[in-house]
């Protein structure tokens, strides 16, 4: 078998994912497809990650992307997680990753309805509640959850779960639009914030989705996994896609994945197209946002991360603010009461990797132009840096 070492999977990482200098890309959507989507539940990365992938693209393109154009489209999917697909990609989608993500929250759910003596049979009462909720979006005019709740008063409830926590419209809302029923449409907020409203899938993407079996779109997103991120293991794909080895064994078997093996003795898998060896770049650098999809695209993220996992992601395994030099992950950034961003480096780096990554954050406090970008997402070493930076009284 071909052997991959690190060095390579860090030199197919910045050109596949348009990180390095040479690998950049113009568009909102060339960007998005260089990662198969974006991470969209923290409402900002969206904007970031394309930031800094592209030349000469400004927050107000994104939006465009997102709200104008639709090439973009928001959708819960892979690990119950909010995504931005490129529009094409829904067919594989909605009968795959989102379909199991659907199925799950359906019966927890339904569950939960019953238990609370609000239904019978949980499962005809959220199929009642579809009814209402399309029924109140047919018109074409886009809602919040409030309007919804008082247009279809049926979703207007509280439901405590087993889990002690209680959910109420807006889980409603997010079940039927993994089911495909309704979309993220319009939102009423500006960058950084995300405030959607919900809409009729049909009218917001206006043609019709094709129809694709769940096996098809789970092929077609290990392909696309596969090419953005290969070469990865079966445990990387099983975490990213949020699905079993059953799916992704048959994945690789009709796509005719070739093994190849990793340092550490692990074994990957490549495209049988996709075999050659992918040479370094010139040296780069980048400042990416929580959630980056290349930061969270693998299972097994020692080959970039290193020993950094304690200071960069969250309790729950989310990742904050991230570095990098030439395929590694050496520190995070913030911004602080001005609206600077600023640095902070686990790790020593050479003059040259000092100077372009305080040259990325001048570039990023300009094009940010004043906007505080918060997250939800702190890693310890990101709130470390905000008490450095934070005004001393």
């Amino acid at each position: 078998m071909r052997h991959v070492p690190n060095t390579e999977r860090r030199a197919r990482l910045a050109r596949r994912h348009a990180l390095s200098p040479d690998a950049h890309v113009r568009t909102v959507e060339d960007a998005t497809r260089a990662v198969v989507a974006l991470h969209a539940t923290d409402a900002p990365s969206v904007h970031l990650s394309v930031w800094a992938r592209t030349i000469g693209v400004v927050p107000a393109d994104v939006d465009r992307a997102l709200y104008t154009d639709r090439t973009l489209v928001k959708q819960l999917a892979m690990r119950r997680t909010l995504f931005a697909f490129p529009k094409e990609l829904l067919p594989a989608v909605l009968p795959s990753s989102a379909a199991r993500v659907a199925s799950s929250e359906r019966a927890r759910m339904s569950r939960d309805l019953v238990r609370a003596g609000i239904a019978s049979d949980g499962g005809i009462w959220l199929d009642r509640a579809e009814i209402a909720v399309v029924a109140a979006l047919t018109g074409g005019v886009p809602l919040s959850a409030a309007q919804l709740r008082r247009a279809a008063p049926l979703i207007d409830v509280t439901v405590q779960s087993t889990a002690g926590e209680s959910w109420s419209a807006p889980q409603v809302l997010t079940l039927l639009g993994a089911e495909g029923a309704n979309m993220r449409g319009p939102c009423t907020g500006s960058f950084p914030t995300a405030r959607p409203l919900w809409t009729c899938t049909s009218s917001w993407l206006e043609d019709p989705i094709d129809s694709w079996t769940a096996k098809d779109g789970y092929r077609e997103l290990v392909r696309r996994w596969l090419f953005a991120f290969g070469p990865g293991t079966e445990d990387d794909m099983v975490w990213w896609l949020g699905a079993t080895k059953g799916i992704v064994r048959a994945a690789l078997e009709d796509l005719g994945a070739v093994a190849v093996t990793l340092d550490q003795s692990a074994v990957g898998w490549l495209l049988p197209n996709d075999l050659e060896e992918v040479r370094d770049p010139e040296p780069w650098t980048a400042l990416l946002p929580p959630l980056d999809p290349t930061v969270m695209g693998w299972k097994g993220r020692g080959f970039y991360l290193g020993s950094h996992h304690g200071s960069l992601f969250d309790s729950r395994g989310n990742a904050g603010t991230t570095a990098w030099v030439d395929g590694r992950i050496v520190g995070c950034w913030i911004q602080d009461q001005n609206a600077t961003v600023r640095l902070g480096l686990l790790e020593e780096v050479s003059a040259a990797a000092t100077r372009s990554l305080n040259d990325h954050a001048a570039d990023l406090t300009e094009w940010l132009n004043g906007i505080r970008s918060p997250t939800g997402y702190q890693s310890s070493m990101m709130r470390a840096l905000a008490a450095d930076w934070s005004p001393k009284h």
